[in-house]
């Protein structure tokens, strides 16, 4: 029997099954907007909001064209790390509620020194199947996947 390769890298594409179901949300968010019984102002700040949103998580997460998007992956004797289209490399410890489904994996982490926590999503249309398959294998059975990043 063969020993599994301890290192792991991907990358994926923004995907369009989520800009669907991200414009859907916010059709859905305007008719509701449209249809509800308040006045103009609240109607239009309403509005506002899901145009502010839209500008903000259209290119951070779904269009993947902002120049802080994480769009790699990948898991070594080291452990998890990130990068951007520019590919350098950070450490980076993943968070319990991470997921990992058959069509969606939400990989939640952490940046040493960071109280913040951010979130990867990747639709399984983002990346070929394969990958997919194996990146969600990688997560819920990679030991020490909860190690601390130096």
């Amino acid at each position: 029997m063969s020993s599994p390769s301890k290192r792991f890298e991907c990358h994926w594409q923004p995907s369009r099954r989520l800009l669907e179901i991200y414009l859907c949300a916010q059709a859905l968010a305007l008719l509701t907007l449209s249809l509800v019984d308040i006045p103009l102002w609240a109607r239009l700040l309403g509005v506002l909001g899901c145009a502010c949103h839209a500008g903000w998580a259209l290119p951070r997460h779904v269009l993947l064209t902002h120049s802080a998007v994480f769009n790699h992956l990948r898991h070594d004797d080291e452990g998890w790390q990130v990068a951007g289209r520019e590919g350098r490399w950070q450490a980076i410890t993943l968070q319990p509620d991470s997921m990992a489904l058959p069509w969606l994996v939400i990989v939640r982490f952490r940046m040493p020194g960071s109280r913040l926590t951010k979130s990867l999503c990747i639709a399984a249309d983002a990346m070929p199947q394969d990958m997919h398959r194996r990146l969600r294998v990688r997560l819920k059975f990679s030991r020490q996947r909860w190690r601390v990043a130096q």
